[in-house]
């Protein structure tokens, strides 16, 4: 969804749900944009992947790999948070 698209949703549903709070709306708006900036983390960790295994296969072990691993891994971490406030859950599952 783009960001006009989030926020055009965004008025029709607060217009249509009398009973949300600001609070509300906006709570879901930071959340939401933490997915959005999630996204693009991951799109640059699929990249450094990609190339890290072309590398390997090509026979020689690629610099800055284990950054990539540990980029991925906070990633998928902050997805289980935002995934949590999502759910409303307090448990945010177990590490990868």
């Amino acid at each position: 969804m783009s960001i006009a698209g989030f926020l055009a949703h965004s008025a029709l549903a607060a217009a249509r749900d009398l009973d949300r709070t600001a609070a509300t709306i906006a709570t879901r708006q930071d959340t939401l944009t933490s997915l959005f900036a999630l996204r693009r983390q991951l799109g640059y960790a699929n990249n450094n992947l990609n190339q890290a295994a072309r590398v390997l296969n090509s026979g020689t072990y690629p610099d800055g790999l284990e950054d990539t691993i540990a980029a991925v891994k906070r990633a998928a971490n902050d997805v289980r948070h935002v995934t949590a406030r999502l759910t409303g859950s307090n448990s945010e599952g177990t590490a990868a």
